[in-house]
């Protein structure tokens, strides 16, 4: 495969990315990443689903927490603590160098594409990483505690809230970043990484274009599913599609893509579901995708480039 484009956004995506370029050469490889995450802290502009892919590219990623730097520590949020400001959204201090050099950089008046650019070249990331859009996309959880951020809804409140409904604001006048068009129609295959498919695949593909682009483009596209026996591996998926009257189901997600899908890999508890996604037209694989080790990334990334060949 020459060229191959992802979607991407967290911590499913961090790591099948990681399988993904031991086996496909980093100038081949172009990841489109959600922003809508995006959010201000004390000041700065944090934008976590580009932070963890490219912390997780570049070998400094926490695994163990799932976010931030590894061997990081918190003596900033702690001082910020003692003067009585809330430190729910946890920032380490290397982590905190990223969001105050990206801020100086968007003052300056670069934009949000040129800034990941320069500071992937910092951290030596080979693949092409591109934020969906340059401008700003915001999801608002409506729960019955009222409306927020989804940050918010999920780290601050720990997802316990019961979901009404889930807003995307700002995407009627968000359009994609550049390359993000191209590196559609260009490619050779396309993969739609496990991510939350509310709040980090949706945020993509309700950006202009983007969705038309993947039904336009002549590459097979795969996705694979982050629901695995109805519910998800790490964030609250589950809980916003059931919040929308959507079942947390594999086949669920794979109906949210069947527009523009060719392919789609299912792990090997939601196996009886794989006749019923057959029916949407999309061609069905049944595999193991919790990724436990890196072998297990390697594997799933393996099968799903074979898919699309």
């Amino acid at each position: 495969m020459k060229q191959t484009t992802c979607l991407a956004g967290g911590i499913g995506a961090a790591k099948f990315l990681q399988g993904l370029v031991e086996i496909i050469p980093p100038e081949k490889l172009t990841i489109i990443v959600n922003t809508s995450d995006d959010i201000e802290m004390h000041g700065l502009h944090v934008s976590p689903d580009p932070d963890i892919i490219m912390y997780t590219l570049a070998g400094i990623v926490d695994e163990g927490k799932g976010w931030g730097m590894e061997n990081d520590t918190f003596n900033c949020l702690n001082m910020l603590q003692k003067y009585g400001i809330e430190t729910w959204f946890k920032l380490g201090d290397k982590d905190l160098a990223t969001h105050i050099y990206r801020t100086q950089l968007l003052r300056s008046g670069l934009s949000l594409e040129e800034v990941t650019q320069r500071l992937c070249q910092s951290l030596k990331i080979g693949p092409r990483v591109l934020p969906m859009t340059n401008s700003k996309v915001v999801p608002q959880v409506i729960t019955e505690a009222g409306k927020m951020h989804f940050e918010e809804y999920f780290v601050k409140r720990g997802a316990v809230d019961k979901v009404l409904d889930v807003i995307l604001e700002g995407t009627q006048s968000a359009n994609p970043a550049s390359g993000v068009i191209e590196s559609i129609l260009d490619a050779e295959g396309i993969i739609v990484c496990p991510s939350n498919p509310i709040v980090s695949i949706g945020p993509i593909i309700a950006v202009n274009g983007v969705r038309e682009a993947l039904r336009e483009t002549k590459a097979k596209v795969a996705a694979i599913s982050p629901i695995v026996g109805g519910a998800t591996i790490k964030g609250p998926a589950d809980k916003l599609m059931e919040g929308l009257g959507l079942e947390a189901s594999a086949f669920s997600v794979a109906a949210l893509y069947k527009d523009f899908l060719d392919i789609f890999i299912l792990d090997e508890v939601d196996k009886n579901s794989r006749m019923e996604i057959e029916e949407l037209g999309i061609e069905t694989i049944v595999t193991n995708t919790i990724m436990r080790s890196l072998e297990d990334k390697i594997e799933l990334a393996k099968l799903t480039v074979e898919a699309l060949n």
